[in-house]
């Protein structure tokens, strides 16, 4: 049995998908069950919350794989979750991370990521940990001034990145919680086309069909409202303006092979998620 944390967020929903299609037996850890009623009827529902460990004891019990996923920049769900997934032997666990737990030294962006893997391996557990770059639905942060103002805040300038599609983390998720042979591996995740900015607000501007400015962010302050409209706490801040400025150095945009690798096929493209999510990424009103 598979427990799965994070299910109703943009990758664990993605997960929930892959997992039922090829009829595995999991089960879904939720705060909320309402939030849950979008999931496949195959997912087991129990209700729990890794900021309460008195909670997960129903949850992980009978779990031999799970999914870890917790948001933020803390670390307290990730140890309840771990503290729970020992007590009940789980045998492998399958760790959200980030390509900024990689750096040496670990940026700001990484720590947090970093922390968690320290957490999993001091566990004795073993463990896959995948770190995806950027995801191609960060471009949903744009939306609002989109919608208001018909522009895009750009912290990167000539920087690339070759973000990934969370379809492609959830099918790569998937295949390391089904199949053996994955343990101790660390899978670094990106889409194989680096683009800018300027590049992803031309694809979107393709899709919806319409006109969208792109301004360079002039600020700190601008930096931050780029990736998060109405501001961040001021540790994440901090992290945005030290990676922003990692990300406009690189003008290569890392890339890897691992998802075609492991798949079998290519990334999906940022203009594949564009079309998939053409009504998101319209503005209300404007027709299809």
């Amino acid at each position: 049995m598979i427990l799965v944390t994070g299910a109703t967020g943009r990758i664990g929903r993605e997960l929930a998908r892959e997992l039922d299609a090829r009829n595995a037996e999991f089960r879904v850890l939720v705060r909320d069950p309402a939030r849950a009623s979008g999931l496949p009827a195959s997912a087991e529902r129990v209700v729990g919350d890794l900021d309460d460990p008195a909670t997960l004891s129903p949850a992980f019990n009978g779990i031999d794989r799970l999914f870890l996923l917790t948001p933020g920049i803390g670390i307290d769900q990730a140890a309840n979750a771990i503290t729970a997934a020992r007590t009940a032997g789980v045998r492998h666990i399958v760790l959200l991370s980030s390509i900024w737990a990689s750096g040496d030294p670990v940026p700001a962006m990484g720590r947090w990521h970093h922390q968690r893997e320290q957490l999993l391996r001091m566990s004795g557990i073993p463990a896959t940990i995948l770190r995806p770059g950027g995801f191609t639905t960060n471009a949903l942060e744009w939306v609002p001034s989109i919608k208001k103002e018909g522009f895009v805040l750009d912290a990167i300038g000539p920087g690339r990145a070759a973000s990934i599609d969370p379809a492609d983390i959830a099918a790569v998720a998937r295949l390391v919680l089904t199949e053996d042979g994955h343990e101790g591996e660390i899978y670094t995740l990106t889409g194989d086309e680096a683009l800018t900015i300027a590049e992803q607000v031309e694809i979107i501007a393709d899709t919806i069909g319409r006109d969208i400015e792109v301004r360079p962010a002039a600020s700190p302050e601008e930096i931050v409202r780029s990736r998060y409209p109405n501001g961040a706490p001021k540790p994440l801040a901090d992290a945005i303006l030290e990676a922003a400025a990692i990300m406009r150095a690189d003008t290569t945009g890392v890339r890897t092979d691992t998802v075609r690798r492991l798949l079998g096929r290519r990334p999906r493209t940022f203009a594949d998620w564009c079309a998939r999510n053409a009504n998101a990424l319209r503005l209300d009103g404007e027709p299809e």
